[in-house]
């Protein structure tokens, strides 16, 4: 019979988002610790406060809380603990947490040089005053104990980090091997597909970051783990996560067969070009999105070999080998 020690307790918050609710999961050891803290919304904090409630905790009990990764819906409610010792997760966290406004700006800038590149027109560039938006649903705090690859949750030290980028730079599992439980944050969701989203290098002047590969060797690297069962940052707990990369290998590979069509069609491409033949009714309303899915895409394909690149001026453009 399970403790409340051993127990996952599972906390469903309401998102504004069309992702829909979002889990945050408490575990109760030497100190009782909040995987994930919901978004910023007074609707989402009373939500959490009565599920703490039926679970005999108050806010006040928290005393920390662990982080997938830096996604608003994921850090918003943090403010809110009043005695919280430790805010834990990856280094690559820290800016949007703490609010760099050194790194916001070249986050700002980052995305203005690669719309360039990717031949974005001059209509779609209005995305680009917008990528702050979702900073009024998080919250804003300090770091304070950075995870790596192998760390132990601290008062939970039957909990393992792994490492897992991709659909965040700072993206983190946490394995427990005792029942093969993974506590996945986006990276490996049931109903969808997580997206690899872009994002600048994390030091100033070093390549960029290719969240698609780093997503697909982030998914074969859980491969080497007895998962037993999935709790996921949205969507139901799940098992059979190995049959679930499997499928989504095959269908990255689908859709990156797909692209080379299309570039061996119409060749050269830029990669906007490219995004509007592959997502030609979902770029209006999901254009950072669809953009990051589709440079992913790209990224794949010139990985292996299966198109090139060359530029025109400072437009990148793709073509079959």
């Amino acid at each position: 019979m399970q403790t409340m020690k051993d127990m996952i307790h599972t906390l469903t918050l309401p998102t504004p988002y069309a992702v829909g609710e979002v889990h945050c999961y408490l575990l109760i050891g030497s100190t009782v610790t909040l995987v994930d803290a919901g978004v910023k919304t007074s609707k989402a904090w009373e939500e959490l406060k009565s599920q703490l409630k039926r679970l005999d905790i108050e806010p006040e009990d928290v005393e920390q809380i662990i982080l997938t990764h830096h996604h608003p819906d994921h850090m918003g409610l943090i403010e809110s603990f009043p005695h919280l010792r430790t805010i834990a997760g990856h280094y690559k966290l820290r800016p949007w947490l703490e609010r760099s406004e050194q790194y916001l700006q070249r986050y700002e800038q980052f995305f203005t040089l690669m719309y360039e590149e990717a031949g974005v027109p001059e209509t779609f560039h209005s995305f680009l005053k917008t990528l702050r938006k979702p900073l009024k649903w998080t919250a804003q705090s300090k770091l304070t104990l950075e995870l790596q690859e192998g760390d132990k949750i601290p008062g939970h030290e039957d909990w393992e980090t792994i490492e897992t980028p991709g659909h965040a730079q700072s993206h983190l599992s946490f394995f427990r091997s005792a029942d093969g439980a993974l506590l996945g944050g986006d990276h490996l969701l049931p109903h969808i597909s997580s997206n690899p989203l872009l994002e600048p290098p994390f030091q100033p002047g070093s390549e960029r970051p290719k969240p698609l590969l780093q997503y697909r060797h982030s998914m074969d690297k859980i491969l080497r783990y007895s998962v037993s069962r999935v709790y996921p940052g949205h969507g139901q707990s799940f098992s059979g996560a190995h049959e679930l990369i499997h499928k989504r290998f095959k269908s990255q590979e689908a859709r990156a067969e797909k692209v080379k069509k299309i570039i061996g069609s119409h060749s050269p491409m830029n990669a906007y070009q490219v995004c509007e033949h592959l997502f030609t009714k979902q770029m209006g309303s999901q254009f950072g999105l669809t953009m990051s899915e589709t440079i992913g895409q790209l990224d794949y394909l010139e990985s292996i070999q299966e198109i090139a690149s060359s530029y025109d001026s400072r437009q990148k453009l793709y073509y079959v080998n």
